[in-house]
């Protein structure tokens, strides 16, 4: 069995979710010892799509008139789209419209999450679908008190500083306006949003927060791998504000390296991540500066060991053998009844 990872348009998207997403598939096909190429020109068994530009849609294609079997990880959905870029709200209809047309090319669609395969499966789509998480590299975001103080030196932080970290695009989806105006709010507390959108994609209302001048508000941009890894372990907790996500492999790395997590009380994370479980929620910007203090405070009690423990059970070699499970299923499975079937098991 060889798998094609399709690597069509990928740089645009090197930067994002899906971007790690697809190096995190690279990791776990090569932990695994997977014949994988990402040369169409190559032979191939399978072909295995992560975005929804126009060539991927021609790859599945392509794919299917040669009698290759199609596995289309759907990252996106309307409802992550909306709120982002400049008129993304007016195009989400069309947008929705694009994605199913992509994800019906499949013989096998994988999600996220639950809740991304439940929004997928409301659009109609009917091609069968498993969920299965993105995954974390556990081992490299793990606790390291080394690579904490390296962030605060690096930022010249002192040790007692109260560090709030977030990681994402520039975009209000992600909650970078809360995010500031929680800076705004709580001057001894630094505040530190990893990540970069050029400013001329999104609406002026971001680009204005963006360029807020705050002495405890600070935007360094895109990092490395390495470089994120040591703010995660430098920081006092991670706020995930977003308003709408698939999964969220930050979060998923930021639990993973053992560090309070506060997120937005979305539908999303209801199941699988409990409030003053593994984590902490809030829904407005009065609890999510009072989870803050709580947690840097200390008056909240500590979950991060609960945590790291569910990041463990989402790590890649965990996620590489179901997804190596699932290619095997998508490639015998004689059609789409008897696969739909076969992967009604318990999930990751």
């Amino acid at each position: 069995m060889k798998i094609l990872l399709y690597g069509g348009s990928l740089n645009t998207v090197s930067r994002s979710g899906v971007g790690e997403a697809v190096r995190h598939q690279r990791e776990a096909l090569e932990r695994l010892g997977i014949d994988y190429t990402m040369d169409e020109r190559e032979g191939y068994d399978i072909a295995h799509l992560n975005t929804i530009f126009p060539d991927s849609l021609r790859m599945a294609r392509r794919a299917k008139r040669q009698g290759k079997k199609v596995v289309y990880h759907a990252h996106s959905t309307m409802e992550d789209f909306r709120n982002s870029f400049i008129g993304s709200n007016l195009a989400a209809p069309l947008f929705k419209r694009w994605i199913m047309r992509c994800y019906r090319s499949a013989d096998l669609l994988i999600t996220p999450t639950e809740y991304a395969k439940g929004l997928i499966q409301g659009y109609g789509v009917k091609n069968p679908i498993v969920s299965l998480s993105n995954g974390v590299d556990s081992a490299f975001f793990a606790p390291d008190a080394e690579a904490g103080r390296r962030f605060r030196r690096k930022h010249d932080l002192a040790d007692d500083a109260k560090v709030v970290l977030s990681v994402g695009h520039y975009i209000e989806r992600k909650g970078v306006l809360d995010f500031v105006e929680l800076a705004r709010r709580m001057p001894d507390h630094q505040f530190y949003w990893f990540g970069y959108t050029p400013l001329y994609m999104v609406p002026a209302k971001i680009r204005e927060a963006v360029e807020t001048k705050l002495p405890n508000l600070h935007f360094p941009g895109y990092v490395s791998r390495d470089e994120l890894r040591d703010a995660y372990c430098g920081s006092d907790l991670f706020l995930f504000a977003t308003h709408e996500e698939t999964e969220g492999i930050v979060l998923l790395e930021a639990l993973a390296a053992g560090i309070p997590v506060l997120v937005r009380d979305l539908p999303i994370y209801a199941d699988w991540l409990e409030d003053g479980g593994t984590v902490y929620k809030g829904r407005s910007l009065d609890k999510f500066e009072r989870g803050i203090r709580g947690i840097t405070e200390r008056s909240l009690p500590d979950l991060t060991e609960n945590g790291r423990k569910l990041a463990l059970g989402l790590d890649l070699d965990a996620v590489g053998r179901r997804l190596a499970e699932l290619y095997g299923m998508a490639l015998h499975s004689g059609g789409p009844e008897k696969l739909q079937a076969q992967i009604l098991r318990p999930e990751l």
